[in-house]
């Protein structure tokens, strides 16, 4: 028997890395050799060397055992023991692989996963405009993921061909093993090695499926986006997500919603946020003006005497509230633009301002040759 490899090499880490380098580490390599994926023919074997890995030095007790006395150290653990406090389902959540066969794999006791197995849910990220969203759409998304496969209709026999009860455990998917030990006999049950718990043998594999009844492909789904959605909500299609194991149900699927930023709107929540330009003249004398919305241009008047930064309510012009009816509402906040350049005219009309108000302005307009006439006093 091959001697086993250090596991710190195994994962490809440092003996110093955290948990979180361990797991990354080991969802890589489980995505690379993982059987369900992998066409390598030793990826059966690499998967179990690089979970038990995983298993050892993601456990703090387990790891301390390792680090002082190798794998001599393990030789006190069962199978079961190693793996008790990895969660498949959180590691694997969206890869499409079969956790139930990864139990069957690892030949754990009890007939733990012998039964009906849910499949893994599947997420999908969909970008959608800020004008999507306050109208809602519906569209059409291509989904990766397994189901039944078509040919077999997921028996995993070739059309035509049977399946056989499984010798070793007789159909029931389980074998019994008994141990002698101080405190009398132990009977450990655990899911067969030789069917992997299904109870029966394919002879002639499915040419489609391999022999797994399930393949992977790309449907088109319709889905519904409600008005007023946000970044980070989440849309649950029912039963389209990947196919469950022995009988189980599928798994679903979830639509994350990201919604574009906008050119125009600052959004929060159901309201929006816009910063209009205005002349100096338009706040001092009001007027009405055009303004945009998110679905359509319109009027909103300035009062006269209005000063920069004046925040007004649109109300009911913002986005729709995603759990009642209505809309949130619109604040234009208004920002007074002075102009750079100004004619002869509009100088001398500001200047009769100033000196209509009270104001003393102290300005120096004069040009070039004007100031040379100063100096030398003419």
């Amino acid at each position: 028997m091959a001697e086993k490899r250090d596991y710190y090499e195994v994962l490809g880490v440092d003996k110093g890395a955290d948990k979180k380098e361990i797991k990354k580490a080991y969802r890589k390599l489980a995505m690379k050799y993982h059987p369900d994926v992998s066409e390598e023919e030793d990826a059966s074997d690499k998967f179990k060397e690089v979970s038990e890995a995983y298993a050892v030095l993601s456990d703090e007790e387990k790891r301390s055992t390792y680090d002082q006395f190798g794998h001599a150290g393990m030789s006190g653990f069962s199978n079961e023991d190693i793996y008790n406090n990895i969660n498949f389902e959180d590691i694997f959540r969206g890869f499409g692989f079969d956790v139930g066969n990864i139990f069957d794999m690892f030949g754990f006791g009890g007939g733990r996963r012998g039964g009906p197995q849910r499949g893994a849910d599947v997420y999908y990220d969909l970008d959608i405009t800020l004008e999507d969203a306050a109208t809602g759409l519906e569209k059409d998304i291509q989904v990766p993921h397994s189901k039944t496969c078509s040919v077999c209709n997921g028996s995993r026999a070739e059309p035509g061909t049977s399946t056989k009860t499984c010798p070793t455990c007789g159909g029931s998917g389980q074998v019994r093993q008994v141990n002698n030990t101080f405190l009398g006999q132990m009977v450990n049950i655990r899911p067969c090695n030789e069917c992997h718990g299904e109870g029966t043998i394919v002879e002639s594999p499915c040419h489609n499926c391999h022999g797994k009844g399930i393949v992977r492909q790309t449907s088109t789904i319709h889905i519904k986006v409600p008005p007023g959605v946000e970044t980070g909500s989440r849309l649950r299609v029912s039963g389209e997500g990947e196919m469950g194991t022995r009988n189980g149900p599928p798994g679903d699927l979830y639509v994350m919603i990201n919604v574009k930023p906008h050119k125009l709107f600052q959004r929060d929540g159901a309201n929006l946020y816009y910063e209009q330009p205005i002349s100096f003249v338009q706040a001092a004398l009001g007027d009405t003006i055009e303004i945009p919305t998110i679905d359509r241009p319109i009027d909103l008047k300035i009062p006269n005497g209005t000063q920069s930064g004046t925040t007004f309510r649109v109300k009911g012009h913002g986005m729709p509230h995603l759990r009642w009816n209505g809309n949130g509402n619109l604040y234009v906040k208004v920002k007074v633009i002075t102009p750079r350049k100004l004619n002869a005219k509009q100088k001398e009309l500001l200047q009769e301002f100033a000196d209509i108000s009270g104001d003393e302005i102290h300005t120096d307009d004069k040009g070039f040759f004007d100031k040379v006439k100063d100096v030398m006093g003419h």
